[in-house]
This record gives structure tokens, C-alpha cells and sequence, in this order.
């Protein structure tokens, strides 16, 4: 009787133990944490070998359960013959079991988010039952070592990229993505950001500079070909070469502009011309606040058949070269603006090809001309700033004497008003009016002096509209005996307009009045154009323009007309 109330007592025992262990999982099963495939976000329709598995693996521990409780039955029977043998702990570097410890843990504690009740590594098997008296802290102690297991199997799991509870029909196609990450279009579908001129070059990039060269090809019809009172109409092959070069520096900057231009007779009056510039212009910031500019400029191209000096029975105008250069320092204090310019500018004038045979030398027209420029201006707004300058110079003939005994060398003195303006895109640049004088030399010769007026002005009253209004006064020297040279008045009035996006409109008006210096005697010059350019693509377009410039003086032989057509194509890289 004795003997089968323990064996009734253990078995009760033991089913106790079945039922936790079953309550257990019904509690996990049953806990508020999300379902694993909802935490790693797995979409889509679990396939057939992930199914599989699961189910050999909950095969696997309820085996695992029935010999735990086997083998507790077996140690409950043999616990009061056996001594109790010393705990190994299963895992590296656990802490030996001690039944006097308090238990640190409870089956009935909820588990944690991070559990899996599917967990493949088993919970470790003790060698010996426990006693009864100890029966309930061995429990929570086997119940920890499970918990604990199962936390550090989702662990790895969880670091394991081979996992195969996470393989799905199409979880390569969604993984988790970072929280951070942001969903983008596909590059076919984002909405591309229109240019502000679709047509406009893309340029060459040559070291830190961009280049943007453009060819222009066609023929000109015009009635005068050499624009002088003589001349004869003629069809002319036309070619320019025009190019902008900009720099990429970080601070500083440089800008290369430059055209060519050349005309070549198809038939009618014979004509060969040959002309061009190029300008360069560097600005450097330097300590305290302070600017530097740099300009170097050379210009080559025949004589206008309107200049001042008349070479008589010529075969062509010759050409005149033109070397400048200038430095300017600019400081800013508080409102007020300091500029401070050097300039230099040389003018050489080739030989005159006579229709009798040989050359007409022209050395005593070449000359330099030195002038120092001091600007001061107060800033009233950001919009505008007046300024007034004062200017002197020298102009310095390489030939002391002219071949007509004249001491051509002159002492320069100007003074000018004027006033900054920028608002933008809408209106910029500057203006200005004043007086300039240029005493020569030679006491038979009058002084050269008048009124200046100088203009750089661009206004764009809506988008796509652009207007340009240029201005300058230029003191021209002769070598005709008892004159002194002119004042020439010169300016520009230009417009453009994109029509479409890629059909451009311009026009011009152009007037020049010259003085001459001790007589009566003037040159009233009138121009107009207009042109268009439309662009078959990026890369190419047609260009037409038409031309008519008329000049009437009060001297003999110095009228004529010229009307001229071009037709022809623009090429850019």
C-alpha cells in the first residue's frame, strides 16, 4: 500500500509536468506579440517545402517532450539509491545549478517578442530528476533554459540570411526594406526637368574650360560688296567661326570670346576680306575685400571704307591691328565703390596696296594710347549706384614728326556722370555722360574735345525677350595735313525674341555720326537688320538675315548704299 501511493503520486507528477509543458505552448501560441512572418514582412504565398518543415520540426520536439518525461520517471525511481550526481551545465560558461537559489524565472512570465516557440535547438536534458521538494524550482529553471534556447535560436535565425522559414514563392522579390529608404520611380517614369533653352550648345569641356563653338556657312547677295561709294554688287561666300570659352573655377573665373570672319567672291565685283577679334577677361578676388580685372583683347580687319583717311587709287583697304589691354582694382567701403583702371591700347596700320603698283607705308599713323581711370561711387540701393569718373592720358605716335611735319602726340583729359544699375534680369548695366579733351601736341593743330556719351544697357521686359542699347565715344586720329582727327558718336539699339523654341528672331538699329575736328564737316551713318535662326535640332539650324546701311555726308565722295542677303546654316557642337 505504501509502495504504490509514491508510484500513484509520481505519475501525477508527471502528468502535472505534461500539462505545463502543454499550457505553455498554448500561452506562446496565444501571446500578443505579431506572427514572425508578419515581423520580417513576408508577403506572398508560403511555399510547400517551408510548410514541411515546420511540421517535422514540431514532430521532432513533442518526441524530444516524451523522452524528458521518460527519463524523469526513470531518475524519480532510482533518486533515494543513487546519490545525486554534480551538475555539468550543458552550455559553455553557464553557471552551475543550485537548488538553494531562488527561482529566476516563471513559465508563467509572457514571453518576450523576440521568442520562437518553434525554435529548433531542444531545451537540455538533466541526467537526474530532481526531489520533490525541489520539483518546482527545477521546473522554473528547465523553463528558463528553454526560453532561453529558443530566444537565441530566433537570434540566429534571425542573423541567418539562409533562414528557411523565411523562404516564400516570393520573398527574394520583398525583402524588408530599411525604414529609412525611400521608394523611387523608375527612371523611364520621373518627370524630366525642362531646360531653359533646349537648343542652346552643350560645348566641348578641354581642361577647366567649356567650350561653345559655333560655324555658320552661306552665301551673302549684296549690291555694294565693299561698302564704299564705288562699289559693285556681288555674290559672296560667307564663313564665321564664333566661340565662347568659360572656366569651372571654384572662385575665380575667365572668359574667352572670339569671332573670324571671312568673304570670298563667287562672282560679280572681286572681293577677299578677312577679319576678326578675340577677348579675354580674368576676374581674381584678393584680400581686404579688393577685385582685380583683367582684360587683353586683339582685333585684326581692313579699314572701314568710311574712315577718315581717304588713301586715294588703293586696290583694298589696308588692315589695322589692334592690341588692348587694361587692370582695374576694385574696393568696396561700407556704400561707397573705388575702381581704379590702367589701360593700353596699340593701333598698327598695314601698307596700302596702290592700283599703280607698289605700297603706300603708313607708319606714322601707328600709335599707343595710355589712360588711368579713377571711379568713385555710392551705392543709394542695391539697384543703383552713381559714380563719376576722371580720366587721363597720353597718346604716344611712334613717329615723333608725320610725313607732313605735324607732331601728331596728344595729352588726354576726360570726365564723365553716370550710374550703375541691377535689378536682375530685368535691367542692368551702366550709363554715362561727360567731356573729353585731347590737346595736341603741334600748337597749329586745334584741340580735339567734345561731349561723351557711353551706354552698356540690357532690359528683358518678359521671358524670352531680351533688349541691348550700347553707346561710345571714339577720338580718331588722321594724318591729313592741318586736321586733327574726329569725334565719332556710335550706338546700337539691338532685340531679340524666341518666338518658338527653337525658331529665334533679332534685329538691330545702328547709327554713327562723326565730327570733324576744326570744319564744318560730318558723316551721318544708318543701319538696320534683321534676322532668324531656326534649329532643326541641337546641333544645327538655318539662319537668314537681311542688311541695309546708308551713310550721307556734307563731303564730297564719301556717300553710298549697301543692301545684302544671307542665307545660310549654323552648326554647334
Amino acid at each position: 500500500m505504501s509502495r504504490a501511493q509514491p508510484e500513484k503520486k509520481r505519475r501525477r507528477n508527471g502528468k502535472a509536468v505534461c500539462a505545463l509543458l502543454l499550457a505553455t505552448s498554448v500561452f506562446a501560441l496565444l501571446r500578443p506579440a505579431q506572427p514572425y512572418a508578419q515581423v520580417t514582412e513576408l508577403r506572398g504565398e508560403v511555399s510547400e517545402s517551408a510548410i514541411l518543415d515546420d511540421q517535422q520540426r514540431k514532430t521532432r520536439q513533442l518526441s524530444m517532450a516524451s523522452a524528458q518525461e521518460q527519463t524523469a520517471q526513470a531518475g524519480a525511481t532510482t533518486q533515494s539509491t543513487v546519490p545525486t550526481p554534480t551538475y555539468q551545465p550543458a552550455s559553455p560558461g553557464a553557471v552551475q545549478h543550485d537548488d538553494t537559489a531562488p527561482a529566476t524565472g516563471s513559465i508563467f512570465d509572457p514571453p518576450e517578442a523576440t521568442d520562437d516557440t518553434f525554435a529548433d535547438t531542444p531545451a537540455p536534458v538533466p541526467t537526474r530528476r530532481p526531489s520533490s521538494a525541489t520539483q518546482g524550482a527545477t521546473d522554473q529553471d528547465e523553463a528558463a533554459e528553454t526560453q532561453a534556447a529558443a530566444t537565441t535560436d530566433t537570434a540566429e535565425t534571425d542573423q541567418d540570411p539562409t533562414n528557411r522559414r523565411a523562404v516564400t514563392i516570393d520573398s527574394t522579390d520583398r525583402q524588408q526594406l530599411d525604414p529609412g529608404a525611400e521608394r523611387v520611380e523608375a527612371i523611364e517614369g520621373r518627370d524630366k526637368r525642362a531646360e531653359d533653352d533646349p537648343f542652346a550648345a552643350t560645348g566641348v569641356k578641354l581642361g577647366s574650360f567649356v567650350i561653345r563653338p559655333t560655324l555658320e556657312q552661306g552665301l551673302t547677295a549684296s549690291s555694294n560688296a565693299d561698302s564704299s561709294p564705288e562699289g559693285k554688287p556681288a555674290l559672296l561666300s560667307e564663313t564665321t567661326l564664333r566661340f565662347n570659352a568659360i572656366s569651372d573655377w571654384r572662385e575665380n573665373s575667365a572668359v574667352i570670346d572670339g569671332y573670324g570672319t571671312f568673304l570670298k567672291t563667287i562672282s560679280g565685283d572681286e572681293v577677299e576680306d578677312a577679319r576678326g577679334r578675340i577677348d579675354g577677361t580674368l576676374n581674381v578676388d584678393l584680400d581686404n575685400d579688393l577685385r582685380a580685372i583683367a582684360k587683353l583683347g586683339y582685333e585684326a580687319a581692313p579699314e572701314s571704307a568710311s574712315s577718315p583717311v581717304v588713301i586715294e587709287g588703293t586696290v583694298e583697304q589696308p588692315v589695322r591691328q589692334t592690341i588692348d589691354g587694361s587692370l582695374a582694382v576694385e574696393k568696396d567701403a561700407g556704400k561707397m565703390r573705388f575702381a581704379l583702371t590702367g589701360a593700353v591700347e596699340h593701333d598698327i596700320y598695314g601698307d596700302a596696296k596702290l592700283s599703280t603698283g607698289g605700297t603706300l607705308s603708313q607708319k606714322d599713323r601707328d600709335s599707343t594710347l595710355y589712360t588711368a581711370t579713377l571711379r568713385t561711387g555710392y551705392e543709394i540701393s542695391p539697384a543703383i549706384t552713381p559714380f563719376t569718373e576722371v580720366e587721363i592720358g597720353r597718346r604716344v605716335y611712334d613717329l615723333r614728326v608725320d610725313t607732313n611735319g605735324f607732331e601728331r602726340s596728344s595729352t588726354r583729359l576726360g570726365v564723365r556722370a553716370g550710374a550703375e544699375l541691377d535689378l536682375g534680369e530685368k535691367l542692368a548695366g551702366e550709363f554715362s555722360a561727360g567731356w573729353l579733351r585731347e590737346a595736341i601736341d603741334d600748337d597749329r593743330l586745334p584741340a580735339i574735345s567734345g561731349a561723351t556719351v557711353n551706354a552698356d544697357l540690357r532690359w528683358s521686359p518678359e521671358r524670352g525677350t531680351t533688349i541691348g542699347l550700347t553707346g561710345q565715344t571714339i577720338v580718331e586720329g588722321t594724318t591729313t595735313a592741318n586736321e586733327s582727327g574726329d569725334i565719332l558718336y556710335s550706338g546700337r539699339l539691338t532685340g531679340e525674341r524666341e518666338i518658338r523654341a527653337n525658331l529665334i528672331g533679332n534685329a538691330a538699329l545702328g547709327v554713327d555720326w562723326r565730327d570733324y575736328i576744326g570744319s564744318d564737316g560730318h558723316d551721318l551713318t544708318l543701319s538696320a537688320e534683321a534676322g532668324l535662326t531656326w534649329w532643326l535640332n541641337r546641333y544645327a539650324g538655318l539662319t537668314t538675315r537681311a542688311r541695309t546701311e546708308k551713310q550721307t555726308s556734307n563731303l564730297e565722295g564719301r556717300d553710298y548704299t549697301a543692301h545684302s542677303i544671307f542665307v545660310g546654316v549654323t552648326l554647334q557642337p
